[in-house]
């Protein structure tokens, strides 16, 4: 299912160390020389714990490396601070013994990695032009010891627009294969005033809230590699329903990209929480027979458990035909006996899924707002069984009030019928897979929604123009659910404001924030592009899906997919093309996915059908940017990282330098094994690049239009691009041979 793959995805990153990378020097083979292998220096762990009081932030690193190599690690220790990161203090312990290290600033750490680069024939290290440095002697390692260091550093966090932003660098060498064996990372944030919008757009951390003015946000894995860095973006509470702001421009003439954090209290008392009416609609066809049955009847006994005091339910069965559990709503202090009913029914029939939705309707009051909790495992075959009809049927009867949640579980579901049912009405639809549990997500979904703060909630813009929202529109706010919204702006005004509306137990309610910023000028969170993009992506598949392909929608699909590295089981073309860049190949690509497309607008029932259903939603409702994934992995670990970044670490992360530079340039080794890793497409600051014919190409690079202005590498010119452009250090890092585009040219580096 594409959402432990997305879930996987989003989760590749948090391991901050490429000591993986560390150079094991051997005795010289017969006929001289010297043989390095990065793979013998291993990573047993990396912890990172990170306290946060009122913006000052102390950081603590702990790890461990062995040396599993046939001879002595020696070399240099060298580690990267996060960007910008004003250190405070910093001690540094090995074996227990504090030693000395030294901070090098940005301009003296610079020379350090110049040198290296030159010395190594290796970009690697100019990902961090512009870092501090911290330098120390942890070396030599004999054969078959380890080392265990810890580095504490305090630093004060910067404050933008209302929100604070935490960085650990954590993403590994380009082609870097070593598995961190063992990371976690803890951040407790504290402050004096109430904590507000808590966000990683990076990682799918756990959040804990022991008080309102403190939270711990948590993440860890094992045997995994990172791809991304560690962010976490905090604010302070400062209204009932809190906004934060954050903005991103390529350019100063170019439209720009925001994330609006709306963040609802995180807990309300009875009288606050808006009393709402709850419909459970409940498949009994005897396809339900067994296992599904059982967990469907606890996912809606545990619906009944979590009604709030002031809430109003009923409960519908249906197969052939349909019953009601009461012929009026009922109080939730009923709930017990209503549970008991559920449990005593069992599953027979066939599936009657337009009268059972009908009925529901019928509880509708018109001054509350009704959930409509809608769960099936397969198609209509009784009463109307035509999806346009059903569908024409439900609008027809539906008040606006109405927010139906579908749940298709198992592949035999009109995919169509479900997601457009939740599309139209507010609502959100999953799919439970044979080898998930219906009770979990569904009472996983019921808990976020179980307290609205605010229903027909919407946003309004002024003094901005903002469009292509997602998502398009918000429904209902529930406590201590936050909700993301990525748009596009343009044509930003001193005066523009954000205000939003909608109705607390019947009164209209208005918000306004008139302190967020839409940034006019180049910068800002570069991750919020590709969020957007991700988001987009799965609101014109699902369009395709819903109401058929166009070539509106598929060049758009391409576009976004070949701008911002985002790929999708219907967006291989950006892997499969080796002219993507050029007119004709997206001309090929369109074709391509053209052809796709059309299968997706015919299927709506079936694995595929409710695989494609499921990507679709995840992507609208992605928290975190999709990230390239792994194309092809080794056979097994000894196969592996042999990259040409083979010196390179993760800022925030050990470095090791060999002792001498092997004889051999660092990565000759690359292809000399079969099952490398291959990873065709990197994302570097707000820049794709995709491998071609070895050269990493800018997306923004266009062959038919531009010529390269050639730059050879490690010569005078090279290292003049990067005085001239120190951004470009990420991007030169990339390797040997790089095509990037800076203010409008393009720059090729050529052996």
């Amino acid at each position: 299912m594409f959402r432990r793959l997305f879930a996987l995805l989003s989760s590749l990153l948090a391991l901050s160390l490429s000591a993986a990378q560390a150079q094991v020097i051997l005795p010289p083979p017969p006929g001289g020389g010297v043989i390095t292998d990065p793979r013998w220096l291993a990573i047993d762990y990396l912890r990172v714990d990170v306290d946060i009081d009122q913006q000052i932030a102390e950081t603590l690193v702990k790890m461990q490396f062995t040396n599993r190599g046939e001879g002595l690690a020696e070399g240099t220790f060298l580690f990267p601070l996060p960007r910008g990161a004003a250190v405070q203090r910093l001690t540094m312990i090995v074996n227990g013994q504090a030693i000395d290290a030294k901070i090098l600033k940005a301009d003296e750490a610079r020379r350090i990695y110049d040198a290296i680069v030159r010395q190594y024939r290796d970009p690697a290290l100019l990902e961090y032009v512009g870092r501090d440095l911290i330098q120390a002697n942890v070396f030599p390692i004999p054969r078959g010891e380890s080392r265990q260091i810890e580095i504490r550093y305090g630093e004060l966090l910067r404050e933008s627009n209302g929100l604070v932003n935490y960085s650990y660098p954590l993403k590994t060498p380009l082609n870097a294969s070593r598995r961190l064996e063992q990371f976690s990372l803890r951040v407790r944030i504290r402050d004096a005033a109430p904590l507000g919008s808590v966000y990683s757009p990076t990682h799918r951390v756990a959040l804990s809230r022991p008080t309102e003015r403190e939270t711990v946000v948590g993440f860890e894995t094992s045997a995994t590699t990172p791809d991304q860095d560690f962010e976490l973006y905090y604010g302070v509470q400062r209204r009932p329903i809190d906004a934060n702001l954050l903005t991103y421009k390529a350019s100063a003439s170019e439209d720009g990209f925001f994330l609006l954090m709306i963040q609802p209290p995180q807990a309300l008392n009875e009288a606050q929480i808006v009393a709402k009416d709850v419909v459970i609609v409940l498949d009994q066809s005897g396809s339900m027979l067994g296992e599904k049955w059982t967990q469907a009847q606890r996912a809606a006994v545990a619906i009944l458990d979590k009604l709030n005091p002031r809430d109003r339910f009923n409960v519908i069965v249906f197969s052939t035909g349909w019953r009601n559990y009461a012929n009026e709503l009922l109080s939730a202090d009923q709930a017990a006996q209503a549970s008991r009913w559920v449990n005593s029914l069992y599953a027979e029939g066939s599936t009657n899924i337009h009268d059972a939705l009908s009925a529901a309707l019928q509880y509708t009051d018109a001054e509350r707002p009704m959930i409509l909790v809608f769960l099936t495992d397969g198609l209509a075959t009784e009463g109307i069984t035509d999806t346009n009809a059903i569908l024409e049927s439900i609008k027809r009867q539906a008040r606006p009030n109405v927010r139906i949640f579908s749940f298709g579980v198992g592949d035999d579901v009109d995919t169509t019928l479900l997601d457009r049912l939740a599309q139209e009405f507010g609502g959100l639809s999953s799919y439970v897979r044979p080898y998930e549990r219906i009770d979990e997500e569904v009472e996983a979904l019921y808990s976020r929604i179980s307290a609205p703060v605010m229903t027909d909630a919407s946003l309004r813009f002024e003094g901005v123009t903002a469009e292509l929202l997602y998502p398009r529109s918000l429904g209902a706010l529930y406590a201590g659910e936050q909700v993301t919204v990525v748009g596009r702006y343009r044509n930003p005004s001193a005066q523009a404001r954000v205000i939003l509306s909608g109705e607390q137990d019947g009164q209209e309610q208005t918000i306004v924030y008139d302190d967020l910023v839409f940034d006019d000028r180049a910068g800002g969170a570069e991750f919020i592009a590709r969020l957007w993009a991700t988001r987009r992506i799965g609101d014109l598949l699902n369009s395709i899906r819903l109401h058929g392909e166009s070539q509106e929608l598929v060049n758009s699909v391409v576009e976004l997919s070949i701008r911002y590295g985002i790929i999708t089981p219907y967006t291989s073309f950006l892997i499969e093309e080796d002219d993507i860049l050029s007119a004709a190949g997206r001309e090929r690509a369109q074709d391509s996915f053209g052809q796709q497309a059309q299968a997706l607008a015919r299927s709506s029932s079936g694995g595929a059908a409710v695989d494609a259903a499921d990507l679709s939603g995840q992507l609208q409702q992605a928290e975190q940017a999709i990230m390239p994934s792994m194309l092809r992995s080794a056979p097994a670990p000894s196969a592996a990282g042999l990259g040409p970044q083979a010196t390179q670490g993760a800022p925030g992360s050990p470095i090791f330098v060999p002792a001498s530079p092997p004889s051999a340039p660092v990565g000759s080794l690359r292809d000399a094994e079969e099952g490398a890793l291959v990873q065709p497409i990197q994302q570097v600051r707000a820049k794709t690049f995709i491998q071609q014919n070895g050269i990493w190409t800018d997306t923004a690079y266009q062959p038919d239009r531009m010529t390269p202005v050639q730059v050879a590498f490690l010569s005078d010119e090279y290292f003049a691009l990067l005085t001239r452009y120190p951004e470009a250090g990420e991007y030169l890092a990339l390797g040997e041979q790089v095509i990037v585009v800076l203010d409008g040219t393009a720059y090729q580096v050529v052996p």
